[in-house]
C-alpha cells in the first residue's frame, strides 16, 4: 500500500488490515509482563471469573490493532507520531484462537496553522474478530507530514 500524507486523506476513508491470531501462550506471556490479572494468566482461575475462561488483556488487543494498521504502511513515510488516544472502549473479550484485524476510519483532517508542513488526522480504530464483532474501539490523533510542494 502506498503511504498516505495528510493531503491524501479525507473524512470517511477506511483502511482494513490483515489479521493476527492470538494463542493462549501469547496471551499469558503478555499478561505476565504487563497485565498480571488471574483471568489473563491462569485458565482455571479464568474459568471461575465473570469471563468464564482465559481472555487477552485489553491492552494487548489495543496493541495488536494498532500494530496491524501501522504495519499496513498507510502512514509509513508520513507519521510524526501520535499525540493522543481518546475514547478507548473494550467491547468484548478476546480469547485464545481469536483472530483480530483492524478497520480504521478517517474522522477529521486538520492542517496545522502554525506549521505548514504537517497536520493532525483523527482516526477511529476498531479491532474486529473473526466473527465480525468489534472487540474494541479507540480514536488516535496522528501527527502527519504534508506532501512537499
Amino acid at each position: 500500500m502506498d503511504t498516505r500524507y495528510l493531503d491524501d486523506l479525507h473524512a470517511g476513508q477506511r483502511f482494513e488490515s490483515g489479521g493476527i491470531t492470538l494463542t493462549e501462550a501469547e496471551i499469558i506471556d503478555f499478561a505476565w509482563r504487563y497485565d498480571p490479572q488471574p483471568f489473563h494468566l491462569d485458565a482455571n482461575a479464568a474459568a471461575e471469573s465473570p469471563y468464564g475462561g482465559l481472555i487477552a488483556s485489553g491492552f494487548q488487543s489495543l496493541a495488536v490493532c494498532f500494530r496491524l494498521f501501522i504495519q499496513s504502511g498507510v502512514l509509513a513515510e508520513s507519521s510524526l507520531g501520535s499525540p493522543g488516544i481518546d475514547e478507548l472502549r473494550w467491547l468484548a473479550p478476546v480469547r485464545p484462537g481469536d483472530t483480530l484485524h483492524s478497520v480504521v476510519e478517517v474522522l477529521d483532517v486538520r492542517p496545522s496553522n502554525s506549521k505548514p508542513d504537517r497536520g493532525i488526522v483523527r482516526m477511529k480504530y476498531q479491532a474486529i474478530n473473526q466473527r465480525g464483532e468489534a472487540v474494541l474501539t479507540f480514536i488516535v490523533n496522528h501527527l502527519l507530514r504534508r506532501r512537499q510542494r
